[in-house]
């Protein structure tokens, strides 16, 4: 016999007979349970000291215990959590970590659990400070939030078209990322001072570039742009997607020296280069917000950048951006 567990209306029904003063064997007959299963049910959920079963609150306590049944106990191996943990302050995602850990280490982990056991450390559901003996991983998270919020929860704006090449027009294969060469770019930038940092990505294999920027001027962007990607073989360079930054409208010599077609997103609309803000996030875990870049060295800058391109990713069958440009491209970069 398969046991299943109770749903919502069994135990409101359990509360309606439990009123009518039926017994647990009557109570176990109209839902078609072992009597011993009703008896345990109410034994859990109807305290002496309120003698009272209330459905509801039974339930959430039976889909709590579920959903965290063994995860405390996922990374109780010492290897496995030494491996997460050093990944994870390389700027991995538990996604790259659960992916890899059985070929690393032997032992196989969800990324779900990894998520669970980051989470766990604090006190307070992510509200309050760290647990003695634990350490806060959650600023090694691409998002860095204290809490995890639920999926589905972005808005979206209605937003007007402008005069530049609209994103409207690019084509689909772009947005598919069916061939090699459709490239997005940005800036990341601090309030600390006027330098930043250019980062451009191609958008099939992952690959993403960062170059430093004194200012954000037209000239200086393009300048950036056209050191990282003039070594790049004109045949795979054929789009360039962007927003609407002053620094972006010098993109006419773009196209007539590189060979590429702009495109600009809509305005407040980051999320049509996703995968450009994506990696803006991950450079933050390692260069946060109110970072001095003058500071930064080129060197320093370099090693972010292999640091990114030489992640494992899911959606490329878990090899890296470098592995899959080489593939497609037999371009090696050097630096």
């Amino acid at each position: 016999m398969i046991y299943k567990q109770l749903t919502i209306e069994e135990r409101e029904k359990i509360q309606l007979m439990l009123w009518q003063k039926s017994s647990i064997r009557t109570i176990a007959t109209a839902l078609n349970r072992n009597p011993s299963t009703i008896s345990r049910e109410i034994a859990r959920n109807k305290p002496p000291q309120r003698n009272l079963y209330t459905p509801r609150l039974a339930n959430e306590r039976a889909v709590k215990k579920r959903s965290s049944r063994g995860r405390e106990q996922k990374l109780k191996n010492d290897v496995l959590r030494e491996y997460a943990v050093s990944k994870l302050k390389l700027g991995w995602s538990p996604e790259q970590i659960a992916a890899t850990a059985q070929g690393a280490v032997g032992t196989s982990i969800s990324h779900e659990a990894i998520y669970q056991y980051i989470y766990s450390q604090i006190y307070r559901n992510g509200y309050g400070y760290p647990k003695p003996g634990c350490e806060d991983l959650r600023p090694y998270l691409a998002r860095r939030k204290k809490r995890r919020s639920q999926k589905g929860m972005r808005q979206t704006y209605r937003v007007d078209k402008g005069p530049l090449p609209s994103i409207d027009a690019r084509p689909q294969s772009v947005e598919d990322r069916q061939e090699i060469g459709d490239w997005e770019d940005d800036c990341v930038v601090s309030k600390a001072n006027s330098s930043g940092l250019k980062t451009i990505n191609e958008r099939k294999s992952g690959l993403f570039l960062i170059g430093k920027v004194a200012n954000g001027t037209i000239k200086e962007t393009n300048r950036v742009i056209m050191q990282r990607l003039s070594k790049i073989p004109a045949e795979f360079r054929k789009t360039l997607t962007r927003d609407r930054g002053s620094e972006n409208m010098g993109y006419q010599e773009i196209e007539n020296e590189l060979g590429f077609k702009c495109y600009f997103a809509h305005a407040y609309s980051s999320w049509e280069r996703g995968s450009n803000e994506n990696g803006n996030g991950l450079i933050r875990r390692f260069l946060p917000k109110k970072t001095d870049f003058s500071t930064i060295t080129d060197e320093e800058i370099q090693r972010i950048e292999y640091l990114l391109n030489s992640r494992p990713r899911k959606r490329l069958g878990w090899k890296t951006p470098y592995e899959v440009f080489y593939e497609l491209t037999g371009v090696a970069l050097e630096y």
